[in-house]
Protein backbone atom coordinates (compact mmCIF):
# COMPACT_ATOMS: atom_id res chain seq x y z
CA UNK A 1 0.00 0.00 0.00
CA UNK A 2 1.87 3.29 -1.28
CA UNK A 3 -0.37 6.98 -0.09
CA UNK A 4 1.00 9.80 -1.57
CA UNK A 5 0.45 12.94 0.46
CA UNK A 6 1.35 15.46 -2.21
CA UNK A 7 -0.98 18.66 -1.35
CA UNK A 8 -2.12 20.08 -4.07
CA UNK A 9 -3.18 16.51 -5.91
CA UNK A 10 -5.03 15.85 -2.43
CA UNK A 11 -6.49 19.03 -2.37
CA UNK A 12 -7.27 18.74 -6.39
CA UNK A 13 -8.42 14.81 -6.18
CA UNK A 14 -10.82 15.77 -3.06
CA UNK A 15 -12.32 18.87 -5.06
CA UNK A 16 -13.27 16.69 -7.84
CA UNK A 17 -14.03 14.07 -5.77
CA UNK A 18 -16.54 16.14 -3.71
CA UNK A 19 -18.07 18.12 -6.97
CA UNK A 20 -18.96 15.24 -8.25
CA UNK A 21 -20.19 13.44 -5.64
CA UNK A 22 -22.30 16.60 -5.07
CA UNK A 23 -23.66 17.43 -8.21
CA UNK A 24 -24.47 13.64 -9.42
CA UNK A 25 -27.40 14.17 -8.33
CA UNK A 26 -28.63 17.46 -9.44
CA UNK A 27 -27.32 16.54 -12.59
CA UNK A 28 -28.75 13.23 -12.96
CA UNK A 29 -32.16 15.02 -12.17
CA UNK A 30 -32.06 17.11 -15.30
CA UNK A 31 -30.47 14.69 -17.42
CA UNK A 32 -32.91 12.51 -19.81
CA UNK A 33 -33.32 9.38 -18.67
CA UNK A 34 -31.18 6.24 -19.61
CA UNK A 35 -32.79 4.14 -21.57
CA UNK A 36 -30.35 1.11 -22.90
CA UNK A 37 -28.97 -0.43 -19.23
CA UNK A 38 -28.19 1.44 -16.00
CA UNK A 39 -26.62 0.80 -12.68
CA UNK A 40 -26.68 2.61 -9.34
CA UNK A 41 -23.66 1.29 -7.15
CA UNK A 42 -22.88 2.78 -3.62
CA UNK A 43 -19.30 4.73 -4.83
CA UNK A 44 -19.25 6.52 -8.28
CA UNK A 45 -16.07 4.86 -8.96
CA UNK A 46 -17.71 1.33 -8.36
CA UNK A 47 -20.86 2.51 -10.50
CA UNK A 48 -18.05 3.50 -13.64
CA UNK A 49 -16.42 0.03 -13.53
CA UNK A 50 -19.96 -1.72 -14.20
CA UNK A 51 -21.33 0.71 -16.45
CA UNK A 52 -17.96 0.04 -18.70
CA UNK A 53 -19.01 -3.46 -18.45
CA UNK A 54 -22.38 -2.90 -19.65
CA UNK A 55 -20.94 -0.81 -22.54
CA UNK A 56 -19.10 -3.34 -23.82
CA UNK A 57 -22.46 -5.65 -23.86
CA UNK A 58 -22.05 -7.35 -20.50
CA UNK A 59 -24.69 -8.59 -18.74
CA UNK A 60 -26.02 -7.52 -15.22
CA UNK A 61 -24.34 -10.19 -13.27
CA UNK A 62 -21.17 -9.00 -15.18
CA UNK A 63 -21.75 -5.24 -14.46
CA UNK A 64 -22.30 -5.90 -10.77
CA UNK A 65 -19.03 -7.89 -10.36
CA UNK A 66 -16.62 -5.23 -11.70
CA UNK A 67 -18.53 -2.72 -9.28
CA UNK A 68 -17.92 -5.04 -6.11
CA UNK A 69 -14.70 -5.35 -7.03
CA UNK A 70 -13.99 -1.66 -6.87
CA UNK A 71 -16.19 -1.50 -3.88
CA UNK A 72 -13.93 -4.10 -1.87
CA UNK A 73 -11.17 -1.10 -2.50
CA UNK A 74 -12.40 2.19 -2.06
CA UNK A 75 -15.13 1.59 1.09
CA UNK A 76 -13.12 -1.97 2.45
CA UNK A 77 -15.14 -0.62 5.45
CA UNK A 78 -18.61 -1.56 3.80
CA UNK A 79 -18.15 -4.67 1.85
CA UNK A 80 -15.71 -6.76 -0.62
CA UNK A 81 -14.42 -10.38 -1.63
CA UNK A 82 -13.39 -10.82 2.40
CA UNK A 83 -17.43 -10.84 3.09
CA UNK A 84 -20.56 -12.19 1.81
CA UNK A 85 -23.51 -11.16 -0.87
CA UNK A 86 -27.08 -12.03 -1.42
CA UNK A 87 -28.14 -11.59 -5.15
CA UNK A 88 -31.92 -11.42 -6.59
CA UNK A 89 -31.61 -11.73 -10.75
CA UNK A 90 -34.28 -11.64 -12.79
CA UNK A 91 -33.51 -13.32 -16.68
CA UNK A 92 -35.55 -11.32 -18.90
CA UNK A 93 -35.15 -13.76 -22.06
CA UNK A 94 -36.08 -17.01 -19.59
CA UNK A 95 -38.76 -15.26 -17.35
CA UNK A 96 -37.15 -17.13 -14.51
CA UNK A 97 -36.16 -15.09 -11.00
CA UNK A 98 -33.02 -16.83 -9.06
CA UNK A 99 -31.49 -16.12 -5.83
CA UNK A 100 -28.03 -16.56 -4.88
CA UNK A 101 -26.96 -17.06 -1.42
CA UNK A 102 -23.18 -15.84 -0.59
CA UNK A 103 -23.74 -15.67 3.15
CA UNK A 104 -20.47 -16.68 4.70
CA UNK A 105 -20.17 -19.77 7.02
CA UNK A 106 -18.81 -21.05 10.19
CA UNK A 107 -15.73 -22.66 10.15
CA UNK A 108 -15.81 -26.26 11.36
CA UNK A 109 -14.39 -25.37 15.01
CA UNK A 110 -17.23 -22.87 15.99
CA UNK A 111 -19.56 -24.16 18.72
CA UNK A 112 -23.08 -22.74 20.38
CA UNK A 113 -20.68 -21.06 22.90
CA UNK A 114 -18.14 -18.99 20.73
CA UNK A 115 -19.35 -15.86 22.17
CA UNK A 116 -19.21 -16.81 25.73
CA UNK A 117 -16.72 -15.22 27.93
CA UNK A 118 -15.49 -17.82 30.41
CA UNK A 119 -17.26 -16.72 33.21
CA UNK A 120 -20.52 -18.33 30.76
CA UNK A 121 -21.57 -15.02 29.82
CA UNK A 122 -21.62 -13.06 26.44
CA UNK A 123 -18.74 -11.39 25.44
CA UNK A 124 -18.66 -7.30 24.98
CA UNK A 125 -19.80 -6.38 21.26
CA UNK A 126 -15.59 -4.76 20.45
CA UNK A 127 -14.64 -7.94 22.07
CA UNK A 128 -16.21 -10.42 19.85
CA UNK A 129 -15.87 -8.86 16.86
CA UNK A 130 -12.28 -7.56 16.34
CA UNK A 131 -10.13 -10.42 15.64
CA UNK A 132 -10.71 -13.63 14.56
CA UNK A 133 -13.27 -15.12 16.56
CA UNK A 134 -15.53 -13.13 14.11
CA UNK A 135 -14.72 -14.40 11.31
CA UNK A 136 -17.08 -16.56 8.66
CA UNK A 137 -15.76 -18.36 5.53
CA UNK A 138 -16.40 -15.55 2.68
CA UNK A 139 -19.36 -16.27 0.18
CA UNK A 140 -18.78 -13.32 -2.04
CA UNK A 141 -16.09 -14.78 -4.51
CA UNK A 142 -17.95 -18.19 -4.72
CA UNK A 143 -21.38 -16.64 -5.32
CA UNK A 144 -20.30 -14.14 -8.00
CA UNK A 145 -18.65 -16.83 -9.85
CA UNK A 146 -21.86 -19.31 -9.97
CA UNK A 147 -23.83 -16.09 -10.71
CA UNK A 148 -21.04 -15.56 -13.98
CA UNK A 149 -21.21 -19.17 -15.12
CA UNK A 150 -25.21 -18.90 -15.45
CA UNK A 151 -25.57 -15.52 -15.77
CA UNK A 152 -22.71 -13.65 -17.50
CA UNK A 153 -21.86 -12.54 -20.65
CA UNK A 154 -18.23 -11.05 -20.94
CA UNK A 155 -15.00 -13.13 -19.75
CA UNK A 156 -14.25 -13.21 -15.75
CA UNK A 157 -10.98 -11.97 -16.32
CA UNK A 158 -12.45 -8.65 -17.84
CA UNK A 159 -14.44 -8.01 -14.99
CA UNK A 160 -11.52 -7.50 -12.94
CA UNK A 161 -9.46 -5.29 -14.93
CA UNK A 162 -10.79 -1.45 -13.40
CA UNK A 163 -10.85 -2.87 -9.85
CA UNK A 164 -6.41 -4.03 -10.57
CA UNK A 165 -6.00 -0.50 -12.66
CA UNK A 166 -7.23 1.18 -9.22
CA UNK A 167 -5.10 -0.44 -6.71
CA UNK A 168 -2.07 -0.11 -8.97
CA UNK A 169 -2.70 3.68 -10.02
CA UNK A 170 -4.12 4.90 -6.92
CA UNK A 171 -7.40 6.30 -5.92
CA UNK A 172 -8.80 9.21 -4.14
CA UNK A 173 -9.96 8.76 -0.23
CA UNK A 174 -13.74 9.72 -0.17
CA UNK A 175 -15.11 11.66 2.74
CA UNK A 176 -16.80 8.96 3.95
CA UNK A 177 -14.09 6.77 3.90
CA UNK A 178 -11.65 9.11 6.05
CA UNK A 179 -14.59 9.38 8.83
CA UNK A 180 -14.82 5.81 8.65
CA UNK A 181 -11.17 5.57 9.69
CA UNK A 182 -11.12 8.39 12.01
CA UNK A 183 -14.15 7.46 14.02
CA UNK A 184 -12.59 3.90 14.53
CA UNK A 185 -9.71 3.50 17.06
CA UNK A 186 -9.52 -0.38 16.78
CA UNK A 187 -8.11 -0.13 13.29
CA UNK A 188 -5.02 0.69 15.17
CA UNK A 189 -5.18 -2.48 17.09
CA UNK A 190 -4.17 -4.77 14.30
CA UNK A 191 -0.73 -4.51 12.82
CA UNK A 192 -1.82 -4.76 8.90
CA UNK A 193 -4.99 -2.91 9.46
CA UNK A 194 -2.66 0.41 11.07
CA UNK A 195 -0.03 0.10 8.16
CA UNK A 196 -2.74 0.72 5.40
CA UNK A 197 -5.68 3.10 7.28
CA UNK A 198 -3.14 5.02 9.31
CA UNK A 199 0.13 4.87 7.86
CA UNK A 200 2.55 6.46 9.79
CA UNK A 201 0.10 6.81 13.01
CA UNK A 202 -1.95 9.08 10.98
CA UNK A 203 -5.45 8.18 9.59
CA UNK A 204 -5.75 8.47 5.94
CA UNK A 205 -7.17 12.24 5.29
CA UNK A 206 -10.15 13.01 2.25
CA UNK A 207 -8.47 13.24 -0.98
CA UNK A 208 -5.49 11.03 -0.23
CA UNK A 209 -4.20 9.02 -3.26
CA UNK A 210 -3.58 5.31 -2.01
CA UNK A 211 -2.50 2.15 -3.77
CA UNK A 212 -3.14 -1.35 -2.84
CA UNK A 213 -0.16 -3.90 -4.77
CA UNK A 214 -1.66 -6.81 -2.38
CA UNK A 215 -5.16 -6.42 -3.25
CA UNK A 216 -4.13 -6.04 -7.01
CA UNK A 217 -1.84 -9.11 -6.88
CA UNK A 218 -4.96 -10.76 -5.36
CA UNK A 219 -7.73 -9.82 -7.93
CA UNK A 220 -5.25 -10.88 -10.87
CA UNK A 221 -4.85 -14.71 -9.38
CA UNK A 222 -8.73 -14.54 -9.56
CA UNK A 223 -9.22 -13.11 -12.78
CA UNK A 224 -6.85 -15.71 -14.33
CA UNK A 225 -8.11 -18.79 -12.17
CA UNK A 226 -11.66 -18.44 -11.23
CA UNK A 227 -12.80 -18.45 -7.30
CA UNK A 228 -10.33 -21.66 -6.92
CA UNK A 229 -7.65 -19.34 -6.77
CA UNK A 230 -9.24 -17.31 -3.62
CA UNK A 231 -10.49 -21.02 -1.88
CA UNK A 232 -7.53 -22.84 -2.31
CA UNK A 233 -3.82 -22.10 -2.45
CA UNK A 234 -2.05 -18.63 -1.61
CA UNK A 235 -5.02 -16.05 -0.99
CA UNK A 236 -6.75 -18.97 1.03
CA UNK A 237 -3.57 -19.46 2.71
CA UNK A 238 -3.40 -15.95 4.06
CA UNK A 239 -6.86 -15.91 4.99
CA UNK A 240 -6.35 -18.46 7.93
CA UNK A 241 -3.24 -17.07 8.80
CA UNK A 242 -5.06 -14.08 9.22
CA UNK A 243 -7.60 -15.31 11.51
CA UNK A 244 -5.85 -17.95 13.48
CA UNK A 245 -2.63 -15.57 14.12
CA UNK A 246 -4.94 -12.80 14.95
CA UNK A 247 -3.49 -10.97 18.22
CA UNK A 248 -7.44 -10.75 19.64
CA UNK A 249 -9.89 -14.10 19.53
CA UNK A 250 -8.25 -16.02 17.37
CA UNK A 251 -9.58 -19.31 16.40
CA UNK A 252 -9.48 -22.70 14.59
CA UNK A 253 -9.62 -21.97 10.77
CA UNK A 254 -8.09 -23.93 8.78
CA UNK A 255 -7.69 -24.58 4.69
CA UNK A 256 -10.77 -27.35 5.02
CA UNK A 257 -13.18 -24.29 5.64
CA UNK A 258 -12.24 -22.15 3.31
CA UNK A 259 -12.13 -25.24 0.60
CA UNK A 260 -15.49 -26.09 1.85
CA UNK A 261 -17.41 -23.10 0.91
CA UNK A 262 -20.09 -23.45 -1.55
CA UNK A 263 -22.56 -21.03 -2.62
CA UNK A 264 -26.09 -21.74 -3.15
CA UNK A 265 -29.32 -21.11 -5.02
CA UNK A 266 -31.96 -20.61 -2.48
CA UNK A 267 -36.10 -20.55 -3.68
CA UNK A 268 -36.97 -16.70 -4.13
CA UNK A 269 -39.23 -15.24 -1.84
CA UNK A 270 -42.01 -13.90 -3.36
CA UNK A 271 -45.36 -12.18 -1.96
CA UNK A 272 -48.07 -9.79 -2.97
CA UNK A 273 -48.31 -6.23 -2.26
CA UNK A 274 -51.41 -4.75 -3.28
CA UNK A 275 -51.14 -5.34 -7.61
CA UNK A 276 -47.61 -6.12 -7.27
CA UNK A 277 -45.66 -8.59 -6.83
CA UNK A 278 -42.66 -8.07 -4.54
CA UNK A 279 -39.13 -10.58 -4.42
CA UNK A 280 -36.24 -11.41 -2.31
CA UNK A 281 -34.01 -13.59 -0.74
CA UNK A 282 -35.57 -15.85 1.94
CA UNK A 283 -33.26 -17.57 4.75
CA UNK A 284 -30.67 -17.26 6.06
CA UNK A 285 -31.58 -13.36 5.15
CA UNK A 286 -34.51 -11.79 7.19
CA UNK A 287 -35.01 -9.57 4.66
CA UNK A 288 -37.50 -10.45 2.26
CA UNK A 289 -39.79 -12.30 4.73
CA UNK A 290 -39.99 -9.47 7.16
CA UNK A 291 -40.46 -6.61 4.31
CA UNK A 292 -43.54 -8.86 3.18
CA UNK A 293 -44.73 -8.86 6.58
CA UNK A 294 -44.78 -5.23 7.01
CA UNK A 295 -46.50 -4.64 3.18
CA UNK A 296 -49.38 -7.07 3.93
CA UNK A 297 -49.80 -5.51 7.61
CA UNK A 298 -50.48 -2.58 6.58
CA UNK A 299 -52.02 -3.94 3.14
CA UNK A 300 -55.50 -3.51 4.92
CA UNK A 301 -54.79 0.57 5.10
CA UNK A 302 -55.64 3.17 2.80
CA UNK A 303 -52.06 4.30 3.15
CA UNK A 304 -52.42 5.89 -0.53
CA UNK A 305 -54.41 8.60 1.18
CA UNK A 306 -52.26 9.51 4.45
CA UNK A 307 -49.62 12.05 3.62
CA UNK A 308 -46.35 11.17 3.24
CA UNK A 309 -44.12 11.60 6.58
CA UNK A 310 -47.30 12.40 8.49
CA UNK A 311 -48.20 11.00 12.11
CA UNK A 312 -50.87 8.43 10.87
CA UNK A 313 -48.73 6.82 8.34
CA UNK A 314 -45.14 7.28 10.08
CA UNK A 315 -47.21 5.59 12.97
CA UNK A 316 -49.17 2.57 10.59
CA UNK A 317 -45.28 1.86 9.60
CA UNK A 318 -43.83 1.64 12.99
CA UNK A 319 -46.55 -0.70 14.50
CA UNK A 320 -46.39 -3.17 11.71
CA UNK A 321 -42.56 -3.04 12.44
CA UNK A 322 -42.10 -3.87 15.85
CA UNK A 323 -44.79 -7.24 14.46
CA UNK A 324 -42.58 -8.20 12.21
CA UNK A 325 -39.68 -8.25 13.92
CA UNK A 326 -41.20 -9.71 16.84
CA UNK A 327 -41.40 -12.81 14.13
CA UNK A 328 -38.33 -12.57 13.54
CA UNK A 329 -36.59 -12.49 16.84
CA UNK A 330 -37.91 -16.23 17.16
CA UNK A 331 -38.61 -17.70 13.82
CA UNK A 332 -35.41 -17.10 11.50
CA UNK A 333 -32.18 -18.26 11.42
CA UNK A 334 -30.53 -20.50 8.40
CA UNK A 335 -33.27 -23.00 7.32
CA UNK A 336 -30.61 -25.91 6.42
CA UNK A 337 -30.43 -25.71 10.47
CA UNK A 338 -33.49 -24.81 11.87
CA UNK A 339 -37.16 -25.28 10.33
CA UNK A 340 -38.33 -22.12 9.05
CA UNK A 341 -41.98 -21.52 8.61
CA UNK A 342 -41.83 -19.38 5.93
CA UNK A 343 -45.76 -20.44 3.73
CA UNK A 344 -47.57 -19.42 7.77
CA UNK A 345 -45.20 -16.35 8.48
CA UNK A 346 -46.37 -14.83 5.08
CA UNK A 347 -49.91 -16.08 5.05
CA UNK A 348 -52.46 -14.22 4.04
CA UNK A 349 -55.03 -15.11 7.09
CA UNK A 350 -51.82 -14.73 9.52
CA UNK A 351 -51.02 -11.68 8.97
CA UNK A 352 -54.49 -10.36 8.66
CA UNK A 353 -54.66 -11.46 12.24
CA UNK A 354 -51.48 -9.66 13.30
CA UNK A 355 -52.60 -6.49 11.46
CA UNK A 356 -55.66 -6.35 13.62
CA UNK A 357 -53.16 -5.56 16.20
CA UNK A 358 -52.68 -2.41 14.86
CA UNK A 359 -54.61 0.75 15.76
CA UNK A 360 -54.53 3.57 14.24
CA UNK A 361 -55.81 5.78 17.37
CA UNK A 362 -53.08 4.58 20.01
CA UNK A 363 -49.43 3.10 19.82
CA UNK A 364 -49.16 -0.61 21.45
CA UNK A 365 -47.69 -1.44 24.04
CA UNK A 366 -43.94 -2.43 22.83
CA UNK A 367 -43.01 -3.96 25.69
CA UNK A 368 -45.88 -6.76 25.61
CA UNK A 369 -45.51 -7.32 21.83
CA UNK A 370 -45.02 -10.80 21.46
CA UNK A 371 -44.33 -13.04 18.05
CA UNK A 372 -47.08 -15.20 16.55
CA UNK A 373 -48.04 -18.61 16.14
CA UNK A 374 -47.89 -19.10 12.46
CA UNK A 375 -48.89 -22.11 10.53
CA UNK A 376 -45.55 -24.53 11.10
CA UNK A 377 -44.06 -22.88 13.96
CA UNK A 378 -41.62 -24.36 16.23
CA UNK A 379 -42.74 -23.11 19.50
CA UNK A 380 -40.42 -23.92 22.03
CA UNK A 381 -38.01 -21.49 20.11
CA UNK A 382 -36.63 -18.43 22.30
CA UNK A 383 -37.26 -14.89 21.74
CA UNK A 384 -33.74 -13.54 20.51
CA UNK A 385 -32.81 -10.16 21.89
CA UNK A 386 -31.14 -8.39 19.16
CA UNK A 387 -28.39 -6.08 19.76
CA UNK A 388 -27.74 -3.03 18.00
CA UNK A 389 -24.58 -2.13 16.67
CA UNK A 390 -23.56 1.22 15.44
CA UNK A 391 -21.85 2.10 11.59
CA UNK A 392 -22.83 -1.49 9.73
CA UNK A 393 -20.42 -2.17 7.09
CA UNK A 394 -23.01 -2.81 3.78
CA UNK A 395 -23.30 -1.79 -0.06
CA UNK A 396 -26.02 -2.06 -2.45
CA UNK A 397 -25.88 -2.50 -6.00
CA UNK A 398 -29.08 -2.53 -8.64
CA UNK A 399 -28.72 -3.42 -12.65
CA UNK A 400 -30.90 -3.46 -15.27
CA UNK A 401 -29.01 -4.50 -18.69
CA UNK A 402 -29.52 -3.83 -22.33
CA UNK A 403 -31.33 -7.55 -22.27
CA UNK A 404 -34.10 -6.28 -19.55
CA UNK A 405 -32.11 -8.59 -17.05
CA UNK A 406 -32.57 -6.88 -13.35
CA UNK A 407 -30.12 -7.75 -10.66
CA UNK A 408 -30.37 -6.73 -6.74
CA UNK A 409 -27.67 -7.37 -4.66
CA UNK A 410 -26.27 -6.85 -1.09
CA UNK A 411 -22.87 -7.18 -0.28
CA UNK A 412 -20.89 -6.64 3.66
CA UNK A 413 -18.28 -7.45 5.48
CA UNK A 414 -20.98 -7.05 8.44
CA UNK A 415 -19.69 -4.24 10.72
CA UNK A 416 -17.46 -1.27 9.89
CA UNK A 417 -14.23 -2.67 8.54
CA UNK A 418 -15.61 -6.04 9.50
CA UNK A 419 -13.07 -7.77 11.97
CA UNK A 420 -10.35 -5.11 11.09
CA UNK A 421 -8.38 -7.98 10.29
CA UNK A 422 -6.81 -7.86 6.71
CA UNK A 423 -5.39 -10.72 4.11
CA UNK A 424 -3.87 -10.53 0.73
CA UNK A 425 -5.11 -6.67 0.84
CA UNK A 426 -8.55 -6.61 1.68
CA UNK A 427 -10.91 -6.56 5.17
CA UNK A 428 -11.97 -9.61 6.51
CA UNK A 429 -15.58 -9.63 7.72
CA UNK A 430 -16.76 -9.87 11.40
CA UNK A 431 -20.05 -11.86 9.94
CA UNK A 432 -20.34 -14.06 13.08
CA UNK A 433 -21.86 -11.62 15.45
CA UNK A 434 -24.80 -11.25 13.42
CA UNK A 435 -25.16 -14.89 15.11
CA UNK A 436 -27.31 -14.64 18.51
CA UNK A 437 -24.18 -14.12 20.88
CA UNK A 438 -26.25 -16.96 23.77
CA UNK A 439 -26.89 -20.08 22.63
CA UNK A 440 -29.97 -20.76 24.78
CA UNK A 441 -32.56 -18.86 26.58
CA UNK A 442 -34.29 -20.01 29.69
CA UNK A 443 -33.63 -23.39 28.33
CA UNK A 444 -35.35 -23.07 25.38
CA UNK A 445 -32.60 -22.47 22.28
CA UNK A 446 -32.30 -19.88 19.87
CA UNK A 447 -32.84 -20.18 15.82
CA UNK A 448 -30.13 -18.11 15.53
CA UNK A 449 -27.15 -19.34 17.21
CA UNK A 450 -23.68 -20.48 16.14
CA UNK A 451 -23.29 -23.37 14.87
CA UNK A 452 -20.52 -25.40 12.31
CA UNK A 453 -20.85 -24.79 9.10
CA UNK A 454 -24.13 -22.30 9.70
CA UNK A 455 -24.82 -19.20 7.87
CA UNK A 456 -25.38 -16.56 10.70
CA UNK A 457 -29.50 -14.68 10.29
CA UNK A 458 -28.97 -11.40 7.47
CA UNK A 459 -30.96 -8.24 7.39
CA UNK A 460 -30.14 -7.60 3.82
CA UNK A 461 -33.18 -6.93 1.90
CA UNK A 462 -32.36 -7.08 -2.11
CA UNK A 463 -35.82 -6.83 -4.13
CA UNK A 464 -37.09 -6.86 -7.36
CA UNK A 465 -40.65 -5.62 -7.82
CA UNK A 466 -43.08 -7.08 -10.63
CA UNK A 467 -46.60 -5.82 -12.12
CA UNK A 468 -49.42 -8.04 -12.77
CA UNK A 469 -48.04 -8.95 -15.82
CA UNK A 470 -44.79 -9.82 -14.51
CA UNK A 471 -42.72 -6.66 -15.80
CA UNK A 472 -40.04 -5.53 -13.92
CA UNK A 473 -41.46 -2.45 -12.02
CA UNK A 474 -38.50 -1.53 -9.80
CA UNK A 475 -34.80 -2.88 -7.99
CA UNK A 476 -33.81 -1.55 -4.86
CA UNK A 477 -32.24 -2.35 -1.45
CA UNK A 478 -30.05 -0.53 0.93
CA UNK A 479 -27.20 -1.06 3.59
CA UNK A 480 -27.82 -0.50 7.10
CA UNK A 481 -28.01 -3.72 9.28
CA UNK A 482 -31.19 -4.08 10.64
CA UNK A 483 -33.17 -0.71 9.61
CA UNK A 484 -32.23 -2.32 6.10
CA UNK A 485 -35.51 -4.14 6.20
CA UNK A 486 -37.55 -0.58 7.24
CA UNK A 487 -35.23 1.43 4.95
CA UNK A 488 -36.51 -0.61 2.09
CA UNK A 489 -39.99 -0.94 3.27
CA UNK A 490 -40.49 2.92 3.24
CA UNK A 491 -38.99 3.24 -0.17
CA UNK A 492 -41.28 0.35 -1.29
CA UNK A 493 -43.99 2.65 0.22
CA UNK A 494 -43.34 5.36 -1.90
CA UNK A 495 -43.34 4.02 -5.41
CA UNK A 496 -46.27 1.55 -4.99
CA UNK A 497 -48.64 3.29 -2.59
CA UNK A 498 -47.78 7.23 -3.38
CA UNK A 499 -46.27 6.99 -6.46
CA UNK A 500 -42.81 8.98 -5.92
CA UNK A 501 -40.08 8.90 -8.48
CA UNK A 502 -36.59 6.76 -6.79
CA UNK A 503 -35.32 9.57 -5.79
CA UNK A 504 -38.13 11.20 -3.52
CA UNK A 505 -39.05 7.77 -2.52
CA UNK A 506 -35.37 7.10 -1.14
CA UNK A 507 -35.15 10.81 0.56
CA UNK A 508 -38.45 10.30 2.63
CA UNK A 509 -37.16 10.55 6.07
CA UNK A 510 -36.38 7.37 7.69
CA UNK A 511 -38.20 5.48 10.55
CA UNK A 512 -37.14 2.60 11.91
CA UNK A 513 -38.74 0.67 15.20
CA UNK A 514 -37.86 -2.70 16.71
CA UNK A 515 -38.34 -3.36 20.76
CA UNK A 516 -37.00 0.28 21.37
CA UNK A 517 -38.16 3.52 20.74
CA UNK A 518 -39.43 4.54 17.37
CA UNK A 519 -36.42 6.05 15.81
CA UNK A 520 -37.31 9.52 13.41
CA UNK A 521 -34.81 11.08 11.40
CA UNK A 522 -33.47 14.36 12.48
CA UNK A 523 -34.10 17.08 10.03
CA UNK A 524 -35.75 15.04 7.74
CA UNK A 525 -38.76 14.48 10.09
CA UNK A 526 -41.51 17.45 10.28
CA UNK A 527 -41.80 18.75 13.58
CA UNK A 528 -45.52 18.31 13.55
CA UNK A 529 -44.48 14.84 12.96
CA UNK A 530 -42.60 14.15 15.54
CA UNK A 531 -45.06 15.85 17.78
CA UNK A 532 -48.18 13.60 16.38
CA UNK A 533 -46.01 10.65 17.36
CA UNK A 534 -45.49 11.31 20.80
CA UNK A 535 -49.07 12.42 21.29
CA UNK A 536 -50.15 8.70 20.16
CA UNK A 537 -47.79 7.40 22.80
CA UNK A 538 -44.64 6.55 21.03
CA UNK A 539 -41.74 7.24 23.14
CA UNK A 540 -39.44 8.81 20.37
CA UNK A 541 -35.34 8.87 19.67
CA UNK A 542 -34.17 11.28 17.17
CA UNK A 543 -31.20 9.96 15.07
CA UNK A 544 -29.11 12.61 13.41
CA UNK A 545 -29.13 11.74 10.11
CA UNK A 546 -28.19 8.46 8.84
CA UNK A 547 -25.03 9.35 7.00
CA UNK A 548 -23.18 6.17 6.08
CA UNK A 549 -25.79 4.09 7.45
CA UNK A 550 -28.40 4.40 5.21
CA UNK A 551 -27.72 3.93 1.68
CA UNK A 552 -30.15 3.08 -0.82
CA UNK A 553 -30.01 3.07 -4.06
CA UNK A 554 -32.52 1.97 -6.92
CA UNK A 555 -34.22 1.94 -10.40
CA UNK A 556 -38.16 2.43 -11.12
CA UNK A 557 -38.84 1.19 -14.92
CA UNK A 558 -40.87 3.97 -16.56
CA UNK A 559 -42.29 4.00 -20.01
CA UNK A 560 -39.53 7.12 -20.76
CA UNK A 561 -36.83 5.23 -19.13
CA UNK A 562 -34.95 3.89 -16.26
CA UNK A 563 -35.78 6.59 -13.34
CA UNK A 564 -32.43 5.65 -10.77
CA UNK A 565 -31.11 6.93 -7.78
CA UNK A 566 -28.80 6.85 -4.93
CA UNK A 567 -29.38 8.04 -1.60
CA UNK A 568 -28.43 11.58 -1.00
CA UNK A 569 -26.89 10.40 2.80
CA UNK A 570 -23.83 8.12 1.33
CA UNK A 571 -21.23 8.63 -1.87
CA UNK A 572 -23.69 6.08 -4.57
CA UNK A 573 -23.86 7.03 -8.08
CA UNK A 574 -25.73 6.43 -11.23
CA UNK A 575 -24.74 5.87 -14.54
CA UNK A 576 -26.83 4.68 -17.82
CA UNK A 577 -26.92 5.31 -21.57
Amino acid sequence: MTVTLSLARMLRNSLLLAASLALGAAAWADAPLPKKHVIVASHKLATDAGLEMLRKGGSAVDAAIAAQMVMGLVEPQSSGIGGGTFLVHWNAKKKKLETYDGRETAPKSVTPNLFLGTDGKPLGYIEAVVGGRSVGVPGTIAVLALAHKEQGRLPWADLFAPAIALAENGFPVSPRLARAIDRDPALAWIPEAAAYFRPNDKPLREGDIVKNAAYAETLREIAANGAEAFYRGRIAEAIVRAVTNSPRGPVAFTPDDMAGYTAKKRAPLCGTYRVYRICGMGPPSSGGVTALQILKMMERFNVGRLKPASPQALHLFAEAQRLAFADRAVYLGDPDFVPVPLPGMIGPAYLSGRSKLISMQSVMDRMKIEAGKPKGADLTLRHLAAPDHARPGTAHVSVIDAAGNALAMTTTVEGGFGSHLMAAGFILNNQLTDFSFEPRKDNRRLANAPDAGKRPLSSMTPTIVFDRQGKVVAVIGSPGGWRIIPYVTKTLIGLLDWNMDMGAAIDQPNVTARSGPTELESGRTPEATVAGLKALGHEVSLTEPTSGVSGLNGIRVTKNGFDAAADPRREGAVGGD
